[in-house]
């Protein structure tokens, strides 16, 4: 049976060979009851389109260009679409696999985060779609905590993730 994980489970993961997660920036306040919060590390600006199609092979992203933060740390976003890389790297074990779900402060600043499924096996540091709605744009600053992903044990392990984006932005 699947069953979601505790921050028990995840703190003995994290500590383990090897660990659940790496380059976090402090286990205290980003270990949840249920889940493990993704900090940001930097943000780009969609530069042109993209295209999907039946195969890898018609897959094209779009250009990114990096934005930077000033001297404090903070961006000032205006209402778009934005790409996000985090700091941790993630290293799933093939009987685990991952949600993420933006943190509630986010949706109250009306914001959002878009994220597709973390397979079991994925190994990386992952980029998801940052959406601000709000108007009024928002503001954010460098290491903040944005997303948590919450992990799941499968009722048993699989082959493992094995696509294009294994090892992403591990460099």
């Amino acid at each position: 049976m699947s069953s979601v994980l505790s921050k028990k489970d995840l703190h003995t993961l994290i500590t383990g060979s090897p660990p659940l997660f790496e380059g976090y920036l402090d286990l205290k306040q980003q270990l949840q009851p249920n889940g493990f919060d993704l900090t940001l590390r930097d943000i780009a600006a969609f530069q042109g389109s993209g295209q999907m199609g039946v195969s890898n092979h018609d897959r094209k992203l779009p250009e990114l260009k990096p934005l930077t933060f000033d001297a404090h740390g903070w961006i000032t976003l205006t209402p778009g679409s934005y790409m996000i890389t985090y700091n941790e790297i993630v290293h799933l074990p093939t009987h685990i696999m991952a949600l993420g779900r933006p943190r509630s402060s986010l949706l109250r600043c009306g914001v959002t985060i878009g994220t597709a499924v973390w397979d079991a096996g994925y190994s990386g540091r992952s980029q998801s779609l940052m959406v601000v709605y709000n108007p009024q744009g928002f503001r954010v600053q460098q290491n903040s905590r944005l997303m948590q992903l919450v992990f799941m044990t499968l009722t048993d392990a699989t082959e493992g993730y094995n696509g294009v984006y294994q090892g992403e932005n591990i460099r």
